[in-house]
């Protein structure tokens, strides 16, 4: 049962997800492709964990944050990729009320703390760069500690925000969800009462997340390209920019996404291009950043052929 009748409204007790596409040969195609995806990214996130965990040489503040940067992705992406796969194979997609909740706090959770993250990662690389006498002493324990700290709070925050404005909208029907998870934006569509303020309070806390982050990284590299054009060596040039391409690389895939999805005006884009736009940042993204760190850092490539190489030559 997907609803109750409540005096003259029927209350919506859940919600089809419509999904991707309706084409069978195409659902086929996808499931495979995302199928695949889902597990290099599993894989490949799990991977970055246990290696700075177990890796010595990986136990300072960058990868630190790099860690819990794939435990965000890996988050983010079981929220809603294992639900889309059944999606493909099912003819109607139901999920509960109470799933959709759960499943859009998860995604706002992981979503806002990966925001977080990339600022922190910023910082991290500003004092690196720019304080390297210092860096020791203003990136102690207990800095990123505390990083982490409002990174994880303001993710929670930014999740209730979006759940309780979901509980305070009524749905009488219809109850077909036009995207593959429970985004905000469809189910406000779908509400049948005032939905101005609940819109508005997750609008705003996810606005301001997004700003805050992004001044923080934009401050931090405008800093580091003034201090990487005062050094004299070429060799100090290189070593700065290799230690920020992959950071910037992943902040401009993420924030590239997630801009053109909440900042845009919706007039500029179609239903099916949020979609696509959606599956890129929840599903490719984070299956790239693994690869992205991986490929480009020399510290993680090498921490990786020592661990491969004990466990072979013990």
């Amino acid at each position: 049962m997907d609803s109750l009748v409540d005096g003259n409204h029927t209350a919506v007790t859940g919600f089809i997800l419509l999904g991707l596409t309706e084409d069978p040969v195409l659902r086929v195609i996808l499931f495979m492709t995302i199928l695949c995806i889902y597990l290099v990214t599993v894989s490949g996130n799990l991977s970055t964990i246990i290696l700075i965990r177990f890796s010595s040489q990986l136990h300072h503040p960058m990868y630190f944050f790099l860690s819990h940067l794939a435990l965000a992705d890996l988050g983010s992406s079981s929220s809603v990729t294992p639900n889309m796969l059944i999606n493909f194979l099912v003819e109607r997609n139901m999920i509960s009320y109470l799933g959709c909740a759960i499943q859009l706090g998860s995604v706002v959770f992981f979503g806002s703390s990966e925001c977080f993250l990339l600022a922190a990662m910023a910082y991290d690389r500003f004092m690196a760069i720019c304080n390297p006498l210092l860096y020791s002493t203003k990136m102690c324990t207990q800095v990123y500690v505390r990083l982490l700290t409002v990174t994880y709070l303001g993710g929670f925050l930014n999740a209730c925000s979006f759940t309780i404005s979901f509980s305070f909208l009524l749905f009488c029907g219809p109850n077909q969800v036009n995207h593959f998870f429970c985004d905000f934006a469809p189910l406000v569509k779908l509400s049948c009462s005032d939905s101005r303020i609940p819109a508005v309070v997750p609008s705003f806390t996810a606005g301001s997340i997004i700003v805050v982050t992004m001044c923080v990284i934009v401050i931090s590299y405008i800093c580091i390209l003034i201090t990487i054009l005062k050094m004299s060596s070429t060799e100090g040039h290189h070593k700065a920019f290799s230690t920020c391409t992959s950071h910037l690389t992943v902040v401009t895939l993420f924030f590239g996404t997630i801009t053109f999805i909440y900042v845009m005006p919706k007039s500029c884009y179609s239903t099916d291009q949020n979609k696509v736009v959606s599956l890129f940042y929840m599903v490719v993204v984070p299956m790239l950043n693994p690869l992205i760190y991986s490929l480009r850092n020399n510290e993680m490539k090498g921490a990786l052929k020592r661990e491969l190489g004990r466990k072979i030559f013990p």
